[in-house]
């Protein structure tokens, strides 16, 4: 914890080994609560970091960074302090001292940016602050965090290690990404139950993925709220252009892409953009419309006034079926994808989610026996089929060689990739056939010798 652009997001970095948080120069850069695991001498702990806190501070959004902090304050064993042993004291440094003392927590002062022996003298001005535990150290460089670990890992409480059972349910990792300011992180509250992700009217507001684990029937499911992605004109400050960096990272390590659309602006050129991401990565989709309160309750015209857009379109897409329509044909190559329309700020419709999201997860790991998919390969009579390069090529076999997502290698006459009108024919036949719903399919072409 600690007042802004001292260096919390470096030393949370260095303690996990990996870069989980966004670093920069400008100050506010973390807002949500993040979270990571370190190991030192054999212990293993959970390391928070939080936003820069300005205790006093009324506007929205200081105050909800600071909500999050007193959160993690609540959850914590140890506190660290971090300072900045090149600027002067201010109130606001006093005023969290005497706040994280009062916890009856274990306090350790890390006074940061200290890089060489010289400079260790400016620890001393620190005395004042009332911490005894105080530590010079350079988060960026790693010097003196060694000590500082040693004498924390010493406060820990002893807890006991549970090994985890053999047959523990897989996790599956769900990113929920879309443009800023359709309600992601409204969704991720939602679907957690909390108020794990801060929420405000500015775009923009996510900026470091916020992830929370949430177990139901068995499975852990790992939500995690992304920054919103903007087009690369639109990143002005580096925090931002990191941040959509980071969202395009976490997307393409989990299994399912939640992609929210704001129900009352329609698909926009973005959007497509976004989910192209998606399904070129071979995540599965699932399309959530959210805001569909605004369209029902007729709120979408004065929206789509003030936005400037035709009100006309939000009114006829109040029916949901011609909505969805409209959405498959600005998104054809979501054809798989399953619609789900919802209200994130008032709960409707997010309990569908769940329900899709097991049924996709399933989906995506599925596999065909090859005599079966063989057997079915039988059946098509590709000398009917529309595609043009149909007629010129043979298939002799098809085998299903992965899953996550499906991938198919047929084997043919010829080597090289498939046109792709006989591709797309093949994998249509495949989802009648078999569905794999939500996932995309990827088939590869291999040649018989």
């Amino acid at each position: 914890m600690g007042r802004p652009n001292v260096g919390k997001s470096t030393l949370f970095n260095r303690l996990v080994g990996v870069r989980r948080a966004i670093v920069g120069d400008e100050p506010g850069i973390t807002r949500d609560r993040l979270y990571g695991e370190a190991s030192w001498r054999g212990r293993t702990f959970r390391v928070i970091d939080t936003g820069g806190i300005i205790p006093d501070e009324k506007d929205l959004l200081p105050s909800e960074v600071f909500r999050q902090a007193q959160l993690a304050l609540a959850e914590a064993d140890a506190i660290v302090m971090v300072v900045d042993a090149r600027s002067e004291q201010a109130a606001p440094d006093i005023d969290l001292a005497r706040l994280l003392l009062r916890s009856g927590r274990p306090v350790f002062l890390a006074i940061n940016k200290v890089d060489s022996e010289k400079q260790e003298s400016l620890a001393e001005d620190f005395r004042n602050l009332g911490i005894s535990r105080l530590f010079p150290i350079s988060a960026e460089h790693g010097r003196g965090v060694a000590e500082l670990l040693d004498a924390l890992v010493e406060t820990l409480p002893e807890t006991g290690t549970e090994p985890e059972p053999e047959n523990a349910p897989a996790e599956v990792k769900v990113a929920i990404i879309g443009h800023p300011n359709v309600g992601k992180s409204t969704l991720l509250n939602r679907l957690t139950n909390s108020s794990r992700a801060i929420v405000s009217p500015l775009p923009g507001t996510t900026r470091d993925a916020v992830d929370e684990i949430v177990a139901r029937a068995g499975r852990r499911i790992r939500f995690i709220d992304t920054a919103g992605i903007r087009r690369k004109g639109k990143t002005r400050l580096m925090a931002e252009k990191l941040a959509v960096v980071m969202a395009r990272k976490h997307l393409e390590s989990a299994d399912i892409a939640l992609l929210v659309l704001d129900a009352t602006e329609g698909v926009s050129a973005l959007d497509a953009a976004i989910a192209g991401y998606a399904h070129e990565s071979g995540r599965s989709v699932v399309i959530v419309v959210n805001k569909w309160d605004l369209v029902t309750s007729g709120q979408a015209r004065a929206i789509g006034e003030a936005k400037g857009r035709r009100v006309e379109e939000s009114r006829r897409g109040s029916d949901q079926s011609r909505y969805a329509q409209q959405l498959r044909q600005a998104l054809k190559f979501l054809s798989y994808a399953p619609v789900v329309f919802i209200s994130a700020a008032r709960g409707e419709g997010v309990h569908k989610l769940f329900r899709v999201i097991d049924q996709v997860a399933a989906e995506r790991r599925k596999r065909i026996g090859t005599g079966e998919i063989n057997r079915f390969l039988e059946t098509i009579d590709f000398e009917r089929a529309s595609a043009p390069f149909s007629r010129r090529v043979k298939i002799y076999y098809l085998t299903q060689a992965a899953v996550s997502p499906p991938t198919f290698i047929v084997f043919t006459d010829r080597p090289g990739k498939l046109h792709f009108s006989y591709q797309r024919f093949l994998e249509n036949q495949i989802r009648r056939a078999f569905g794999f719903i939500g996932t995309p399919i990827w088939i590869k072409n291999r040649a018989r010798q």
